[in-house]
C-alpha cells in the first residue's frame, strides 16, 4: 500500500527545499511534489498520512553517541542534578531502600557532575560507603570519562594502592591509599571488568534506548565504542530479529578483529540494521573534566594542559590501518593539542600515499579546534563532528577552565562554515539526551545556562544546523544515497515536528517537539497528538 504524506510543510533538504507532498512505496520515497500529481501516481490502495499543518523533514541522523551506554543508563541510579555529596548519598540510599540488591551484586549509578559539587571536587569512596557499604558500587561521571567506586569495589577490582602501580590513566591516591577516583583509561580499564546484566534485562534496556532515540526523530544511531563486552548483547539482539533503528558501530583497532569475527555479516554492511563500520581511537579526554589536551595551560595553571591518550606513532598507525583497509576511523579530539596531533598524523599518512579522505575520517567533538587549524582540516579531508550543546550545559564551566577567548571558540561551526569545511553535530548520548533540536538551538543561539553568549560570531543559521544533523550526517556514514534528505529512491525516514524549524526564531528551536518518527516507511514513534 502506498502512503501519501500531505497537508503540511515538507522540508526536503534538496532543491527545491520545500515540497507539497511525499509518496512512499515499500518503505522508500517514490515521488516528491504536488499532492494531486502524487495521488495519480499511486499504485493500488492509497493511505493518507494527513500532516494537519505539521512539518515533515528527513529523520535526524546521530553523528556520534554510545548506544549501548545509553541503554545501560536505564539500569543505573541517576545522580543527575545532585549538587552536594550528601544529595548523592541520600539518592543512593533511597533507591536501594526501595529496590534492594542481592548480596554481592554490583550497584551502578551515573550522571553526577563534579562541576556542580562544592569546590568542584569529586565524591570519595568513603562518602559513597555511607550509602552503599556492602555492595561494590561504581558511579560514572556525566562525561563518561571518569568515575568513582566505593571501598568494596576497590577491593574487588584490586585497584592498586600505590601511585606507581597505576596501569594506565589516573587513579586518585591520597595518603598511600586510593580515594576511589578513576580517570580516563584507568576508569575504562576497570569499568570493562564489571559483569554484564542478564540477557532479558539488557534486551529491555536496548529497547528503551531505541525508543529514546526514536522519540527524538532519529533513525540512525552510533555505537561509538564497540567493545568485546558488547558482542553478546548484540548477538542476542540479532537472534531476536534485529533492531528497528539502524546502528553503526566502531571498535578500537585492537578489538576490531574479535568483534568482526563474532558478527561477520555486519562488517561493512547492515545486517538486521547493525553495521560494524570501522575503528575508534581516543586522543584525549574532556574539557569539563580538565583532561582535554590543550596547546596552552588551563586557566589558573602554569603548566597543566591536560594530556594525550596516544603517542603520535599510535595515531599514525590507526590512520594507516583505516586507509589501508578502506574502513572509516573516528578520532576523539576535544582539545586543540589533540586536534593538532590528529592533523599531523593525517598529513603524514597522506604523504605516504594513503587515500585518507576516501574513508571520511571523523574528528569527534573537535570542541577547541582553532581557526588556524581549519586549513589543515580541509587539506586532510577530516570531518569535524561538533558538540555545540556543551555551550549551554558546560559553557560556564568552560569559561572558568579555558578563559573567555578559548571558550568563545567552542564548536566553531561559524568559522568552519566560512572556511568551507563541512561538519556534523551530535549530543554524545548518554552524556546528553539525543535531542537534535537542542543541538540546533545551541548552534544558532550559543547561550550558556548563566545567560552568557559564547562566540556570537560562531552562530549559524537553522538551515545550516539542520544540514549538520540530516544530509551531512548521512554523508558521514556513506549513506547519502539512502538517507539524509527527502528524494525519490531514498528510504522513507522522516521526523514530524509541531512547527517549522526554518520559519521560527532561533530561540524557538528548542521548544519544537517531535510528534512522530518514521523509519523505512513504518511509524516507530508517535505522541498522543501526532497528526497520523
Amino acid at each position: 500500500m502506498d502512503t501519501l504524506y500531505h497537508n503540511g510543510t515538507v522540508i526536503t533538504m534538496e532543491r527545491p527545499l520545500r515540497a507539497e507532498a511525499v509518496l512512499v512505496r515499500d518503505g522508500r520515497i517514490a515521488a516528491v511534489g504536488a499532492a494531486a500529481e502524487l495521488r495519480a501516481q499511486a499504485q493500488g490502495p492509497l493511505r493518507s498520512a494527513d500532516l494537519k499543518g505539521c512539518t515533515l523533514l528527513p529523520a535526524f541522523v546521530d553523528a556520534h553517541s554510545h548506544f549501548a551506554a545509553a541503554a545501560s543508563r536505564f539500569l543505573e541510579i541517576s545522580l543527575a542534578g545532585c549538587r552536594t555529596p550528601e544529595e548523592i548519598v541520600a539518592r543512593l540510599s533511597e533507591h536501594l531502600r526501595l529496590h534492594p540488591v542481592p548480596p554481592g551484586q554490583w550497584v551502578r549509578a551515573g550522571g553526577y557532575d563534579h562541576n556542580q559539587l562544592p569546590g568542584g571536587r569529586h565524591i570519595t569512596a568513603k562518602e559513597l560507603d555511607q550509602a552503599v557499604p556492602d555492595h561494590p558500587l561504581i558511579v560514572q561521571h556525566a562525561s563518561g570519562h571518569m568515575g568513582v567506586v566505593n571501598t568494596a569495589a576497590l577491593k574487588l577490582l584490586e585497584v592498586p594502592v600505590r601511585a606507581d602501580a597505576i596501569p594506565s590513566g589516573v587513579i586518585g591516591v591520597e595518603g598511600g591509599a586510593p580515594t576511589g577516583y578513576l580517570e580516563e583509561a584507568a576508569f575504562l580499564h576497570y569499568l570493562h571488568q564489571l559483569p554484564l546484566p542478564g540477557r532479558e534485562e539488557l534486551l529491555a534496556a536496548f529497547d528503551r534506548a531505541q525508543a529514546l532515540y526514536a522519540s527524538h526523530g532519529i533513525t540512525v544511531v552510533q555505537e561509538g565504542l564497540f567493545t568485546p563486552q558488547l558482542i553478546r548483547p548484540y548477538q542476542d539482539l540479532l537472534r531476536r530479529g534485529g533492531l528497528y533503528l539502524h546502528v553503526v558501530g566502531y571498535a578500537a583497532p585492537e578489538d576490531f578483529s574479535a568483534v568482526a569475527a563474532a558478527l561477520p555479516r555486519c562488517v561493512g554492511q547492515f545486517h538486521r540494521r547493525l553495521c560494524l563500520a570501522g575503528y575508534k581511537i581516543f586522543l584525549d579526554g574532556s574539557p569539563q573534566g580538565r583532561t582535554a589536551w590543550l596547546r596552552r595551560p588551563y586557566e589558573g595553571e602554569t603548566e597543566y594542559r591536560g594530556y594525550p591518550a596516544l603517542r603520535d606513532e599510535q595515531v599514525i598507525d590507526a590512520l594507516r590501518l583505516a586507509a589501508g583497509t578502506g574502513r572509516q576511523l573516528l578520532a576523539h579530539c576535544n582539545g586543540d593539542a589533540a586536534c593538532a596531533q590528529l592533523l599531523r598524523a593525517a598529513a603524514q599518512v597522506i604523504r605516504e600515499g594513503y587515500d585518507l579522505p576516501a574513508v571520511r575520517p571523523v574528528m569527534v567533538h573537535a570542541q577547541l579546534l582553532s581557526p588556524d587549524q581549519l586549513p589543515q582540516v580541509q587539506e586532510t579531508g577530516l570531518l569535524p563532528s561538533f558538540f555545540p550543546a556543551h555551550i549551554c550545559h558546560w559553557g560556564d564551566t568552560h569559561l572558568r577552565n579555558l578563559g573567555p577567548e578559548r571558550a568563545a571558540r567552542l564548536s566553531p561551526a561559524g568559522s568552519a562554515l566560512a572556511a568551507g569545511v563541512p561538519f556534523t553535530f551530535h549530543q554524545d548520548t548518554p552524556v546528553l539526551p539525543p535531542d537534535m533540536l537542542e543541538t540546533m538551538w545551541c548552534a544558532a543561539v550559543r547561550r550558556t545556562r548563566d545567560g552568557i553568549i559564547l562566540g556570537a560570531e560562531e552562530r549559524i543559521s537553522a538551515l545550516e544546523a539542520l544540514r549538520a544533523v540530516t544530509v551531512r550526517a548521512a554523508w558521514q556514514y556513506f549513506q547519502e544515497e539512502h538517507r539524509g534528505s527527502i528524494a525519490p529512491g531514498k528510504w522513507a525516514d522522516f521526523a514530524v515536528l509541531d512547527g517549522d524549524p526554518l520559519a521560527c526564531s532561533p530561540e524557538a528551536l528548542r521548544r519544537l517537539r517531535v510528534l512522530a518518527t518514521v523509519a523505512e516507511g513504518r511509524t516507530v514513534f508517535r505522541t498522543h497528538d501526532a497528526p497520523f
